[in-house]
C-alpha cells in the first residue's frame, strides 16, 4: 500500500454569510442568493437555490407559521398537526416543504410528507410516506410502556443492551395506522459498533410491528491521499486546533481507543499534521478532516448545499474508536462520524469515499429520512455509496482516482477484491443486480445493489468500458443497451429526487417515480436524460 496522507500547512478561511431572507408570500418565500452548481441542468430553475444559515432559519420559521394553513389545504384531520423539518426553494421559486406529523399530540412515524408549492402560491403536488388517512380509535394504550420496553430489549440482538426510552406514537408506515410504542434500545453490537435499535410495538396487542438500527454503518480503509490541505484554527493558548472554520467548524477528535464520549480535540504546535504513518495518531485525523472537507465542498459545488443538513453546521469526526475496530459509522443523534483503526490497528478506516459515504447518511437523515430497513434501507445505503463515489471523483486526487468500486483498498475478502461493485453488484457474492420481490429481505448493504447498479448505468451505460484504469462490464436485466448521461447529471437527478420527492417509506418503485419527476424538472419530460432514467430502471427490473 502507498503512504498515508501528510498535511501541509493549512489554509484558514472565514465563511461568508449570504443574503438573508427577504419576505414571505403564499406559504413561504425565500431570498435567492448567488452561487452556481456544477453540470447545470437544462432547466436551471429546478435547481435548489443556495441559502445562508440565517435565511434557512427564517424560512423554517415562516413555514411553521403557515403550517396550520397547509394542513387545512391538504385536508388533514382536526387532530393532525404539521411540524416543519426542511425547506428547499428552487431557483424558479418553487418551494418544497418537508413536514413530520402529529396526531392528538403524538408523533406519527411514517406520517412525513413533502408539499410542492409554485412561486404564485399554488399547491403543485404532495408526496406522502403514508397513503392512508391518519386516525386511531383511541390514544389510550392497553399495553404498558414497561411491557413495550421489555419486549424491545428481548428483540435486541446486541452484545450489551439496556432499554433506555419508550414513547407512545402512531405507527403509520404499515397498511393501517395503529397506536404503538417506539422503544429505543442502546448498547453495543457484536462487532463493537454502537447500537441504537428502534422497536415499534402495537400498544393494543403488544405485537412487534417493526424495528430498525439507527446507527448507519459503512466499511473502507485509508485511501492514502498524499499531502493534502486541511482547515485548522489558531488556538488562543498557542498552536493550532483541528477545527475547520471555513466549513462550519468541523472538529476532529481522538477517542484514543474509547467507545463513548467525544474524545480529545486534536492540537498541534506548528500546524503541520501527521507524518504519513499509523504510528502518528494525527495521520488518521488528517484523513478524516480531509474527507470531511472534500465532502462539504462537493455538496456546495454540486448542489448549492450549505453543509450536510443544509444549515451551515458541520458534523464532527472521531478517530481511533475501540481496539482493532474494522468499521466506520454515522450516528445522527450526535451528528458525527466515527472511524475504527482496522485489523491490528494498522489501517484506519478514514478513507475519502468512506467519509463521503458516512456524511451522506447525514444528508439522508436531514431530508428523506429513509427507514434503515427493507427497500428504503437499501436506498439509504445506496445514497451513501452514490455520493461517496461522487466525492471521490470530485476530489480529483491523483493518489486515489475516482472509481465505481466500494472499499477497493480494504481487501476484506483477502484476495484484493473490493467490498462492493456498482457496475455489477452481485460480484461481491451477496448484493442484488436487479429488483425482485425478495430484495427487501436482504441486508441493506446488499439490497442497495439495485440502486447502485441503476446509478452506474445512468452515469456510464451498459457493457464493457475502462474508466480511470478500472475495467467495468455492466449487464442489464432485459438484455437492453443503456446509454449513460454522465455522473454529474445522474448526481443532480438523484439529489433532487432524494431531497424533494422521497419520503421515509420510499421503495424502489417510488424511487423510480421520484427520479423520473426529478429528471423532468431538471431536463424536461421526454428529454434524453428523462428517457435514460426510465431505461436504467427498466434495466434493473424496476418498472
Amino acid at each position: 500500500m502507498s503512504q498515508q496522507p501528510h498535511a501541509s500547512r493549512t489554509s484558514r478561511t472565514t465563511a461568508v454569510r449570504a443574503a438573508a431572507l427577504v419576505g414571505s408570500a403564499a406559504m413561504v418565500v425565500l431570498a435567492l442568493q448567488n452561487g452556481a452548481a456544477t453540470a447545470a441542468p437544462t432547466h436551471t430553475g429546478a435547481m435548489a437555490a443556495p441559502l445562508s444559515t440565517s435565511a434557512r432559519v427564517a424560512a423554517l420559521e415562516s413555514a411553521q407559521r403557515h403550517a396550520g394553513a397547509a394542513a387545512r389545504e391538504l385536508g388533514l384531520g382536526a387532530k393532525e398537526k404539521l411540524v416543519v423539518r426542511d425547506v428547499i426553494k428552487d431557483v424558479d421559486g418553487t418551494v418544497h416543504t418537508r413536514y413530520e406529523r402529529t396526531y392528538a399530540g403524538l408523533p406519527v412515524l411514517g406520517g412525513d410528507l413533502v408539499t410542492h408549492v409554485t412561486k404564485s402560491g399554488s399547491l403543485k403536488g404532495v408526496d406522502k410516506a403514508a397513503k392512508a388517512r391518519i386516525s386511531v380509535p383511541t390514544t389510550t394504550a392497553a399495553v404498558s410502556a414497561a411491557s413495550a420496553k421489555k419486549s424491545a430489549l428481548k428483540a435486541a440482538d446486541s452484545a450489551k443492551a439496556t432499554a433506555s426510552t419508550s414513547r407512545k406514537v402512531v405507527w403509520a408506515a404499515g397498511a393501517k395506522p395503529v397506536l404503538a410504542y417506539e422503544s429505543v434500545v442502546k448498547g453495543l453490537q457484536h462487532d463493537g459498533t454502537p447500537s441504537e435499535l428502534h422497536v415499534i410495538t402495537d400498544a393494543t396487542t403488544g405485537k412487534k410491528l417493526y424495528s430498525y438500527e439507527a446507527i448507519d454503518t459503512g466499511t473502507g480503509t485509508s485511501q492514502y491521499s498524499g499531502t493534502v490541505t486541511i482547515g485548522t484554527t489558531a488556538s488562543a493558548s498557542g498552536g493550532f486546533d483541528l477545527i475547520d472554520g471555513g466549513r462550519g467548524g468541523h472538529k476532529t477528535y481522538d477517542l484514543n481507543g474509547g467507545t463513548t464520549g467525544t474524545g480529545t480535540l486534536f492540537h498541534d504546535a506548528d500546524d503541520v499534521w501527521g507524518n504519513g504513518t499509523v504510528s502518528n495518531r494525527q495521520t488518521a485525523a488528517v484523513d478524516a478532516a480531509y474527507g470531511a472537507g472534500v465532502t462539504w465542498d462537493f455538496y456546495k459545488a454540486a448542489f448549492n448545499r450549505n453543509g450536510i443538513a443544509g444549515d451551515g453546521r458541520a458534523a464532527y469526526s472521531r478517530v481511533h474508536y475501540g481496539n482493532a475496530y474494522v468499521n466506520a459509522f454515522w450516528n445522527d443523534s450526535c451528528f458525527c462520524m466515527t472511524y475504527g483503526d482496522g485489523a491490528n490497528n494498522a489501517d484506519p478506516l478514514t478513507s475519502l469515499d468512506v467519509a463521503g459515504h458516512e456524511m451522506s447518511h447525514g444528508l439522508t437523515a436531514a431530508t428523506a429520512k429513509l427507514n434503515y430497513r427493507g427497500e428504503s434501507g437499501g436506498l439509504n445505503e445506496a445514497t451513501s455509496d452514490i455520493f461517496g463515489t461522487s466525492v471521490e471523483f470530485f476530489a480529483n486526487n491523483a493518489s486515489d482516482p475516482g472509481d465505481y468500486l466500494i472499499g477497493e483498498k480494504i481487501d476484506i475478502n483477502g484476495n484484493g477484491t473490493p467490498l462492493r461493485y456498482m457496475d455489477k453488484p452481485s460480484k461481491d457474492g451477496g448484493s442484488a443486480d436487479y429488483w425482485s420481490k425478495s430484495v427487501g429481505r436482504l441486508d441493506v448493504h446488499y439490497s442497495s445493489g439495485v440502486a447502485n447498479h441503476f446509478f452506474y448505468l445512468l452515469s456510464e451505460g451498459s457493457g464493457a468500458k475502462t474508466i480511470n484504469g478500472v475495467s467495468y462490464n455492466s449487464p442489464t436485466y432485459n438484455g437492453s443497451t443503456v446509454t449513460g448521461i454522465g455522473r454529474d447529471k445522474a448526481d443532480q437527478i438523484w439529489y433532487k429526487a432524494l431531497t424533494t420527492y422521497m419520503t421515509s417509506t420510499t421503495n424502489y418503485a417510488g424511487a423510480r417515480t421520484a427520479t423520473l419527476q426529478a429528471a423532468a424538472d431538471l431536463y424536461g419530460s421526454g428529454s434524453a436524460e428523462y428517457n435514460a432514467v426510465a431505461a436504467a430502471w427498466t434495466a434493473v427490473n424496476v418498472n
